[in-house]
């Protein structure tokens, strides 16, 4: 059995490569080496590792992720994210070969929404245009009519003639933050994201008393009750931005605690500390993102494994929702 057959078999049987590498292995270099040689490209969210965000090619949410993926000259995309992040650039590149280093890194946001279900809950509103989240299956996207992360989501409510109803999926808090913020009337989908809704109100508060010149800055992925405690929502590009702009010295921040690395980087003078969950476990890191590692990132550039495919139907009617998307987004100048 040659090395290529062993690591496939591998594959199938954990989701991801769990092959011994060399200790000695300077990682780094062995990666760089190979994106060279591979002609590809590291694409990793601002939820990842430190380390992974160090290496890749561009860090980014979920709108400059797909914005890149669109648009890159590589020849091998190499997803440091999740399970739909690396679907949405399958679609917008379908030519290039697109890899995730851990199979088994999805989302509980898309999880809760199944394509089966929602088809029966889209045909009772025949008449509504159906706006989803970009943190969806691929084939919900097929479902969709635009997508929107959450940098564009209210330009895209905007981009809806005010006589259309709209159906709002997967997520019940950004699209309860949508309808405060853009007065329209939305159909919403049950769905959440678990990271988003471990925060803890009462801990929250009682940081915000301990560090009074705290600014408490939230993702609307975020309940409601925490939303109206928030100086700044935002995206998690927002966040970052707004972190690097504002006077503030200190900031409570209420999104994944990966972000917290990027701010640190760009404002080395401030102090960030991460919004504290209502148990004492890690629940403001995502379990599926902190999945990528290092060695996992090598091992798939390697041996090209695992690889993102989709059939050509899903691509070609998926891909329709995030084109448009694209577009608005071009046209607001994001």
């Amino acid at each position: 059995m040659t090395e290529f057959e062993i690591a496939k078999k591998d594959l199938i049987t954990n989701g991801f490569l769990d092959i011994e590498v060399d200790p000695t292995l300077d990682l780094v270099e062995e990666i760089n080496k190979l994106k060279k040689e591979k002609n590809a490209i590291i694409l990793a969210h601002y939820y990842q590792e430190s380390e992974i965000q160090d290496i890749a090619d561009y860090i980014g949410d979920s709108l400059g992720l797909s914005q890149e993926a669109a648009t890159t000259d590589a020849d091998m995309i190499v997803f440091a994210g999740v399970h739909f992040m690396a679907e949405t650039a399958k679609m917008l590149s379908p030519q290039k070969k697109v890899l995730l280093p851990d199979l088994k890194a999805g989302c509980s946001l898309a999880d809760s929404c199944q394509p089966n279900v929602f088809r029966k809950f889209k045909e009772k509103y025949p008449d509504h245009v159906v706006v989803s989240y970009i943190n969806c299956t691929a084939e919900l996207k097929t479902l969709t009519d635009i997508c929107c992360t959450s940098s564009n989501a209210a330009y895209v409510i905007d981009s809806i003639p005010k006589d259309k109803g709209i159906i709002f999926a997967p997520d019940r808090n950004l699209g309860a933050y949508l309808i405060k913020k853009t007065g329209r009337d939305l159909v919403l989908w049950n769905g959440s994201c678990m990271v988003h809704e471990i925060f803890s109100h009462e801990k929250i508060t009682k940081l915000m008393i301990r560090h009074p010149e705290a600014k408490f800055i939230a993702h609307p992925e975020c309940e409601e009750h925490l939303l109206e405690k928030a100086d700044f929502i935002g995206s998690t590009s927002g966040l970052l931005k707004y972190t690097q702009e504002n006077a503030a010295d200190t900031f409570i921040v209420a999104t994944e605690s990966g972000i917290i690395h990027q701010m640190e980087l760009r404002s080395p003078n401030k102090t960030f500390i991460p919004a504290p969950p209502n148990n004492i476990c890690a629940c403001n890191e995502c379990p599926y993102m902190r999945l990528n590692t290092l060695e996992k990132l090598y091992l798939t550039m390697k041996y090209e494994l695992p690889e993102i495919t989709l059939e050509d139907w899903i691509i070609e009617e998926g891909r329709k929702s995030i084109d448009r998307m694209l577009e608005i987004s071009k046209a607001a100048g994001l």
